[in-house]
């Protein structure tokens, strides 16, 4: 099957036959659907469910990290009505709505935190780049006149990061190098935010992951090059792989942290699995 663009929307072909057509406009969240017709002799074989399916995906009507609201006409009847409820939509006065909210997740929760945070922050550490997800999303919360470094031992993280940047039309100072060495690289009391997940890096080797002895280290040095008023986030995880002893080590270091200089907040999620991801904020506090 071939699903092909065409004025107003798209056209299904089964090799070069139109089995259905989609009459789709695009908006800032999604799409109207104001049709979506199959061939008579083609119904009940699939093809609706493929077609609406994929007229979705290319909307971003899958994407867990966009909230997305679809619209289309109320159906004509029952099996209608259950063919559009199949994938999510439901009516809403006159016309029938499918509404969808980004997953919560740890990395989520972090940003929107910072994004919460920090209005027009100067200077943004990533000091884990892993596959550079939350370097390009500090290059986006500096803007234009902001500073973005990223740090992180593995060559390949930083490969990976400098692709996924170029993708976005982004770019950010790199280094590979150990976060605990950020101070070289940065005056003390100068960055708004400095970000860490703990563990490995997502599709590379497992068996090369975080260890507590450069960790804590590199959280120290992170406090340091923070201005009053800055975040520290974190994000640890534990496994069957990792195990939990630098999670454990890193919650006692953040413990002992006195709150004349900051505040620490550790936000579990009470109905996740003891080893999901954990994240925590060290909020340093302003000099009075």
């Amino acid at each position: 099957m071939k699903l092909a663009e065409i004025p107003g929307g798209f056209a299904l072909y089964k090799e070069k036959t139109a089995v259905g057509r989609c009459k789709v406009t695009a908006t800032a969240q999604g799409a109207a659907l104001t049709s979506l017709t199959i061939v008579p002799e083609w119904r009940r074989k699939g093809y609706g469910s493929y077609l609406l399916k994929e007229v979705l995906r290319r909307f971003g009507g899958y994407d867990k990290e966009t909230a997305t609201v679809f619209t289309a006409p109320l159906p004509g009847d029952e099996g209608e009505r259950a063919f559009w409820e199949k994938f999510g939509f439901r009516a809403e006065g006159t016309q029938l709505c499918r509404r969808r909210t980004p997953d919560l997740t740890a990395v989520k929760f972090v940003q929107d935190f910072l994004t919460s945070r920090l209005a027009e922050p100067k200077l943004l550490v990533d000091a884990t780049c892993g596959n550079g997800g939350d370097t390009a999303f500090l290059c986006r919360l500096a803007g234009k006149e902001g500073r973005v470094l990223g740090f992180d031992i593995q060559p390949e993280a930083i490969a990976s990061t400098e692709r996924n940047l170029a993708a976005k039309g982004l770019s950010a100072e790199l280094h590979c190098d150990s976060h605990a060495n950020l101070l070289q690289y940065i005056t003390p009391g100068t960055a708004d935010a400095v970000m860490f997940n703990f563990g490995w890096l997502p599709g590379a080797d497992h068996n090369v992951f975080s260890h507590a002895s450069s960790s804590i280290p590199a959280l120290e040095a992170a406090l340091d090059a923070l201005r009053p008023g800055g975040v520290l986030s974190a994000i640890l995880y534990s496994g069957r792989v990792i195990g939990s002893d630098e999670k454990t080590e890193i919650l006692n270091w953040m413990r002992t942290l006195p709150l004349s200089r900051c505040t620490v907040l550790v936000c579990g999620f009470a109905n996740w699995a003891e080893t999901a991801p954990l994240p925590c904020f060290v909020l340093k506090k302003l000099n009075l």
